[in-house]
């Protein structure tokens, strides 16, 4: 198989039958053998009925709403294209834009992005994306302007020991790029959403913005964690250090009763959170590690080929 089309789609029964019409007819003008796959993430307003309607493509029903990481995740694991292409089920990315990005592909990338140069979001929307936009560039420095765009086309091997879970469907182009992929941008176009509701809000602004944290984890410490860890804890813990030492020379050579202050308990509490804290920190993030690795984060209740 040449090409992956891979969707994931929740609650979005108004939008899937046009969107699939799109892709397949652009993918048809394509040298090449190709599959459209649709992962329903547990919808719930009869998307699955209205995809089983639509001939020839692969749909992938999860047990349950798992988020759009999740989602992608699954397709991408069922996929057996040497070139993937990813987009959101909404009808907001145009199909139209493929050629595009698989030419930019061609330019040496091993992935490409999608830059929806002029969005046609509501403002709230907007503004919520480039404020995250702006974090994203002052904590990881990335070159991209859109990391949001789910439009995007990747080689096969980028997603090679990758997993993909939380909100991180946002920053795979800057973690395959963390891992030496080369990661190309194209301007695309960007509609107006004309059917259903979006699933955009707080909540999940909120979880982009601690994801983004752990990228920025994976590009500075990822293979030297004790570089940030033992640097804090060297750091409470020298400062402990220095408060014990003023306690010390208080009570020695100023005979001043330290026994009603907070020096000497506020001391020894920087010195073993230094140590105990951090290192703490570390077998957690072993042990979570260990224990998923190799897991699945998805049920699949059927996979139906129309």
């Amino acid at each position: 198989m040449d090409y992956s089309v891979v969707v994931p789609v929740y609650n979005e029964r108004d939008s899937v039958v046009l969107l699939a019409k799109e892709i397949k007819s652009t993918m048809s003008r394509l040298d090449g053998t190709y599959e459209v796959i649709f992962v329903d993430d547990g919808s719930k307003d009869g998307t699955t009925n209205v995809l089983s309607s639509i001939k020839k493509i692969k749909i992938i029903r999860l047990r349950k709403n798992s988020g759009q990481s999740t989602a992608l995740a699954c397709g991408i694991d069922n996929a057996k294209g040497n070139i993937i292409i990813t987009m959101d089920g909404d009808g907001q990315n145009d199909p139209k834009d493929i050629p595009k990005l698989l030419s930019r592909l061609n330019d040496g990338y091993d992935a490409v992005s999608g830059w929806r140069y002029n969005r046609k979001d509501p403002f709230g929307k907007r503004l919520f994306s480039r404020m995250a936009n702006w974090l994203r560039h002052v904590v990881i420095n990335d070159h991209l302007h859109d990391a949001g765009c789910s439009l995007k086309v990747y080689k096969k091997e980028c997603f090679d020991d990758f997993e993909l879970y939380g909100e991180l469907h946002r920053y795979i182009a800057e973690i395959i790029g963390l891992k030496g992929f080369r990661v190309g941008e194209v301007k695309v176009n960007h509609r107006s959403r004309k059917a259903g509701k979006t699933k955009y809000g707080m909540k999940r602004v909120v979880k982009g913005m601690l994801d983004l944290f752990i990228v920025w984890f994976w590009q500075k410490y990822a293979g030297r964690p004790l570089h940030l860890f033992g640097g804090l804890g060297v750091v409470l813990g020298l400062f402990g250090m220095v408060l014990g030492l003023y306690a010390a020379y208080l009570k020695i050579f100023r005979l001043i009763d330290l026994s009603d202050t907070f020096l000497p308990v506020v001391a020894i509490f920087l010195v073993l959170a230094g140590l105990q804290l951090f290192v703490a920190g570390i077998m957690s993030d072993l042990l979570i590690r260990n224990y998923n690795k190799g897991k699945k984060r998805y049920s699949i209740r059927e996979v139906v080929d129309t």
